[in-house]
């Protein structure tokens, strides 16, 4: 695997107008948030040709990672890589995804139809594809930690809208040298999402429900990483802060990689042939997801439009369309939970590739103050070559889930039914576009077994938990077995606090 060139790479600030700052990797994840308040990014790219992708293809997916993030983390080394790869997708984190050779496919395809594949990211162990990254983001904290020399253990700071929340305290339960604390919407994540994450094992986490929104607890952590205050009291215990959240580059380097596998595995199921572009759609809330399907396009992956497929708060939408960025509208709570979202922290990271620090700077200083921001007219047009914006309100998704259940005998999720919906929102405004659509299934059925049914049948379950039961008896299917019984195991972290409270609460975890 080692045949290949590798160029050195430093990361810098996405604020850092002048570059005053280049660090390695694993420094840019052990930090997850730069002292600027801006996001690292690469300051350079890597390139895969065809000749890579050949190789890919060859190789499981622990080699594919390994490989892929050999070329941006350029200071971790090609065996450490392997051993966390084998670890973190191995075939009983990943229960049942097993390939002819035994070994663990975390990313199995479904075909659709002629044009549409869909990519499974929800086979770990807490059904969502935030398994992917943060099985091994707490390997390559660890790892940084010792690469960097630094001293004291990681106070890490999570915001979630459903799904990040219990991959990461499940990620990070019991590592060594770390703690973790998720901040959620108390209110604003399903009854299944809360249930995983107020009953977590492990002596290292903690949980508090907000009372707000996605958006309050994810400003609310920010404002906690350049509290002053807070960090004293950190340093004072021997912490310091690092972020799980797609804003740390160690959460989105490995959602990367799954995009180079799902093109090798086309290919090697004959669906496209290696050098075909293809069209991806990625339900989108934070914008994570989907921006690390550009850096793979960015870095050579034959892609040709990226669909961002939005919910009711569709914000994402309005920006790729009119080039406004504009969270001063009405916040709606619907199915699809994850995606509710009015401030997509990752967004920055693009406004930085297509225009530079300097633009990127000015932008996030009007959103901070003034809620919106308008891009220049050379910066929507590179936008617009690149990506295509839907949404799906709760009507559309919901005929996405019963239609694509009833005439395609796939059973899927809220936050999959939007992508759905919208990848045929593009074929319809595209007719003559004949290229393949991947298409990004984000979380099981079964974590809103309730919405799903309900989809389907028109009749609401009786409660979200029995609504499982019911999905399986309907679909003959099985939930998944992370998900059963949830109702039965203690409830640890039942409390619920305004986001004024959200930095004496980090104080009192540091003190425990």
């Amino acid at each position: 695997m080692s045949r290949f060139y590798i160029d050195e790479i430093k990361y810098v600030s996405t604020r850092d107008t002048e570059k005053k700052e280049l660090i390695d990797s694993a420094e840019a994840i052990r930090r997850g948030l730069a002292p600027d308040g801006g996001l690292y990014m690469p300051v350079m790219l890597p390139h895969f040709g065809i000749s890579e992708l050949s190789m890919l293809s060859k190789l499981s997916y622990p080699e594919r990672a390994a490989f892929v993030l050999r070329r941006y983390l350029t200071d971790y080394d090609e065996d450490e890589l392997i051993s966390m790869a084998e670890a973190a997708y191995s075939a009983d984190k990943f229960d049942g995804v097993v390939d002819k050779k035994g070994v663990a496919n975390p990313t199995p395809l479904r075909r659709l139809s002629s044009r549409d594949t869909v990519m499974e990211l929800w086979h770990g162990p807490t059904s969502a594809f935030k398994d992917m990254a943060l099985q091994l983001m707490p390997r390559l904290l660890s790892a940084a930690l010792e690469k960097t020399g630094v001293k004291g253990d990681a106070c890490i700071l999570v915001a979630t809208s459903g799904d990040t929340g219990k991959a990461a305290l499940e990620g990070y339960k019991d590592v060594a040298r770390t703690r973790i604390m998720v901040f959620y919407p108390a209110e604003g994540v399903s009854v299944v999402q809360k249930l995983q994450m107020v009953t977590q094992a492990g002596e290292n986490v903690c949980v508090a429900g907000v009372d707000g929104n996605f958006d309050d607890a994810q400003t609310g952590v920010k404002r906690i990483f350049r509290d002053e205050k807070v960090g004293e009291a950190l340093r004072e215990k021997g912490l310091f802060f690092s972020s799980a959240n797609s804003i740390n580059w160690g959460r989105l380097a490995p959602q990367i990689v799954y995009y180079f596998s799902a093109y090798c595995d086309m290919a090697s199921e004959n669906i496209i042939k290696l050098g075909d572009e293809i069209d991806i759609t990625v339900p989108t809330g934070n914008f994570g997801n989907i921006f690390a399907a550009y850096i793979a396009a960015a870095s050579g992956l034959p892609v040709g439009k990226l669909i961002c497929a939005s919910n009711t708060n569709k914000v994402l939408t309005d920006f790729i369309n009119d080039g406004v960025y504009d969270r001063r509208r009405e916040f709606f709570t619907t199915i699809s939970p994850s995606m509710d979202i009015l401030i997509s922290s990752n967004l920055e990271r693009l406004l930085y590739m297509l225009s530079g620090p300097a633009e990127t700077t000015e932008y996030m200083k009007a959103l901070s103050e003034e809620g919106v921001y308008k891009i220049s007219s050379k910066l929507h047009k590179a936008v617009l070559s690149r990506f295509a914006g839907y949404f799906a309100d709760e009507d559309a998704c919901r005929a996405a889930i019963k239609e694509t259940y009833e005439r395609k005998h796939y059973l899927c999720d809220p936050h999959t039914a939007v992508a759905l919906a919208c990848a045929e929102q593009y074929r319809k405004e595209n007719p003559d576009e004949k290229r393949k659509m991947l298409i990004v299934s984000t979380a099981s059925p079964y974590k809103f077994a309730g919405s799903v049914l309900e989809a389907i049948t028109g009749q609401a379950a009786k409660d979200e938990l029995s609504a499982a039961a019911e999905l399986s008896a309907l679909t003959g299917t099985k939930p998944p077995k992370q998900l059963v019984g949830l109702e039965n195991r203690e409830v640890r972290f039942p409390g619920v606090i305004s986001p004024d409270e959200m930095a004496e609460e980090v104080i009192k975890f540091a003190e425990q």
